[in-house]
Parts: structure tokens; C-alpha cells; sequence
């Protein structure tokens, strides 16, 4: 029996969607690389396709204007809303870039594939649309199904209890093709250090100073830079640690800043030590988004500084009203003033520390990838 071919393809439109995509895949290559061929694919750049890649730095774009212009990202995302999932995909993907939808779809049929697992929206179109339309598996990452994740699949994964709830009223939803699944952290999680002292032992920080950890998705556009400029010029002990990612401009001027003396600042561009930062810092302020995720696995209490749009609001939701490890402050002066409060009594912190450390459980891509499997299995019995 030929083994079925089960084609992962990357999207960068923003971090969330890769994180989720790349803990499932590895995940699932461990567990069941023998059983079925697995090809993880960087959909929009492998073929060096000018019109894909164009397409795909637009989807990157669109992020980063809404992380400058909030007030967009709410238009857009309610406007997607009311147009519905088939015309807002159709407006997406066949109208705006028809020349870079038939070379997609063109590449999607190329990497001939039984099984197409999405974390974005646009693969799961190119694939659903195939004349030989293969399984479609699609993983939201987001807490409810946007109208865009709500285009047909064969099978859709969330990890919130509320968008599953609110999900599996809708008519086309049901238990057989809607699973409530853990949230797939980042696989090196498990493994990093997650004593503090230990993690800022190693990254050559101060051991016992309250510590501050600061992003803006990957791209470094927000409020970040407000708050920093603020928390440097206080006079008392802090560690405050911004990370730009992609953003250079920004991280050369950090890399310019001074600090008063009481306060450790240290900033990062792109990095790979986001684990270990997340586990040496005594709070996480930064842009609603996945990478809330982040510190809630390591039992960090999170301020929500920045909303660009109503899927990041509902992102938000999740973590301040069901799990309950979060805040929302949108104002920099008053971040400031909250993060100041923590520092002085950190005792403050504990019910919020609590909360993320209770919902340890939820996370882990094991879930998603047996569910994944199951389907196959069902589709292809020879292989359980």
C-alpha cells in the first residue's frame, strides 16, 4: 500500500500561524513519519515564484499595518465577518492576486498530496479547490473561527473551549469533524528551563530583580517602544527586556538607549532564546496574539497592551476571562504605572501566576496530531 501523502504548508502572516504548524508537524513526523510520507512545504517561497512570494509578503504587510493602524485591522476583520467565509475568501485569494491564486493552486496540485493540514486559511482554499480534491485538516490558531477559517474542511481543530462552544452550534459543525484540541506550544517548551533564576543565570541577568519582558509580535510594531523609553529612566530596580524580531530600525534604536542605573535594559532583535526570556521574566506586555501563549505555559502573567484587530480582541478574551492570567492596559503611561505596582509588592502577581500555572495542561501538540492521524486512518484503514 502506497503510503498517503500528508503535505504541511507554512504561511508566514504573522508568527501564529507557524508556530502552531510547526509543533503539529514535528509532532506528528515523530509519532506517525513511518506510517504516512510527510513533506512540509514553505508554500510561497519553495518554488521561487515571484507572484507567490508577493503574495505572501502581502499577508505580512497587512499585519504590520494593523499592528500601526489598529482601527484597519477592526475594519477589515468585521468586514470579513459580514461578507461571510466564501466571498471573503474568494475577495482574498481569486480577485485581489488572481495571477498568484492559479500559480498557488498550480503548486498545491504539484505537491500532489492525499492530506493537506492548514493553519491558514489560504491553503486550505487552494487545496479544497483542487480537481482532485485531497483531505483538508485545518487548525485555527486563533480563539474563535474567523469567517476565513470557517471555509469548508474536512476537519477543523481549535484549542478554546469558548470557540469550540460557539463553534459546534453552527450548522456544518459537529463532534466527528470539530475537535477541541490542546494548544500547540512550540515542542522546545517542554525541554527549556523554566526555574527563573536559573534562566536569568544563564542569560547573564540579574537574579533577583523584578524582570520585565516586552514584544510586539514579529514584527516589533506597537506600543513597546512608548513603555520602554518610560521604564528606562525609572529609579528603581528593573529588568526590562524588549524583543523588536524582524524590526531592525527598532532595535538599533534600543541598542542606543541609555538606562538609569537601577535599571538592567536589554534589548533583543531576532532571537531564539524567546523560551528561555518567557521563563526568566516575572511578567510578559506586549500585542495580543499566539505568544500570549507563551507565557502562560511558564506561569507568566501577561498585560495586554495592544488589540490591532477583533481576532486579537477575542485572543485577549481568552486569556483574561478564561484563564484568567492577563490584563488589559492600552495606555503606555498607565503599562507603566501597572508594571511599577508589580515590581514594588510582586505578591500581586499570584493569582494571575496561579491561573497561567492551572492551565499548564492545555497546551502540547500530542492532541492534534493523534486527531490528525485518526482521520487518515478512517480515510485509509490499512494503516492502524
Amino acid at each position: 500500500m502506497k503510503k498517503p501523502r500528508v503535505v504541511f504548508p507554512f504561511v508566514e502572516a504573522g508568527y501564529g500561524h507557524i508556530m502552531p504548524m510547526r509543533s503539529i508537524a514535528e509532532t506528528f513526523q515523530r509519532k506517525y513519519g513511518d506510517k504516512v510520507e510527510v513533506v512540509l512545504s514553505d508554500f510561497f517561497t519553495e518554488t521561487r515564484d515571484k507572484h507567490l512570494e508577493h503574495y505572501e509578503q502581502t499577508l505580512s504587510r497587512q499585519v504590520r499595518i494593523y499592528n500601526r493602524v489598529p482601527a484597519i485591522g477592526y475594519f477589515v476583520s468585521l468586514f470579513g465577518e459580514l461578507l461571510g467565509s466564501r466571498f471573503s475568501s474568494f475577495i482574498a485569494l481569486r480577485l485581489i492576486a488572481p495571477i498568484a491564486y492559479k500559480r498557488a493552486a498550480a503548486h498545491m496540485r504539484d505537491l500532489a498530496p492525499d492530506v493537506v493540514f492548514s493553519t491558514h486559511w489560504a491553503t486550505n482554499y487552494y487545496a479544497e479547490n483542487l480537481k482532485n480534491k485531497p483531505m483538508t485538516v485545518m487548525y485555527c490558531p486563533d480563539a474563535r473561527f474567523c469567517k476565513m477559517f470557517q471555509y469548508r474542511s474536512d476537519l477543523y481543530m481549535i484549542s478554546t473551549p469558548k470557540g469550540y462552544a460557539k463553534a459546534i452550534r453552527k450548522k456544518g459543525y459537529n463532534e466527528n469533524n470539530l475537535k477541541l484540541v490542546n494548544f500547540p506550544i512550540r515542542n522546545e517548551a517542554f525541554a527549556s528551563v523554566s526555574d527563573k533564576r536559573a534562566a536569568r543565570k544563564e542569560l547573564g541577568l540579574p537574579e533577583d530583580v523584578f524582570t520585565v519582558l516586552l514584544t510586539e509580535g514579529g514584527y516589533g510594531i506597537g506600543k513597546m517602544e512608548r513603555i520602554c523609553k518610560k521604564l528606562i529612566k525609572e529609579r528603581m530596580p528593573l529588568t526590562v527586556i524588549p524583543v523588536c524580531g524582524k524590526n531592525e530600525k527598532l532595535y538599533r534604536l534600543f541598542s542606543s538607549l541609555e538606562s538609569t542605573k537601577e535599571v538592567t535594559f536589554k534589548p533583543y532583535g531576532f532571537t531564539d532564546e524567546i523560551l528561555k526570556l518567557h521563563a526568566a521574566a516575572d511578567i510578559f506586555c506586549g500585542k495580543s496574539g499566539n505568544i500570549l501563549a507563551e507565557a502562560t505555559f511558564f506561569g507568566v502573567p501577561t498585560i495586554v497592551t495592544n488589540c490591532t484587530h477583533l481576532i486579537e480582541r477575542q485572543i485577549a478574551d481568552h486569556y483574561i476571562n478564561t484563564v484568567g492570567c492577563a490584563v488589559k492596559q492600552l495606555s503606555p503611561p498607565k503599562t507603566v504605572k501597572k508594571i511599577k505596582e508589580f515590581a514594588v509588592d510582586p505578591s500581586m502577581l499570584a493569582s494571575y501566576q496561579k491561573a497561567a500555572l492551572d492551565y499548564h495542561e492545555r497546551f502540547g501538540s500530542e492532541q492534534a496530531a493523534d486527531e490528525l492521524f485518526k482521520a487518515i486512518s478512517r480515510l485509509y484503514p490499512g494503516l492502524s
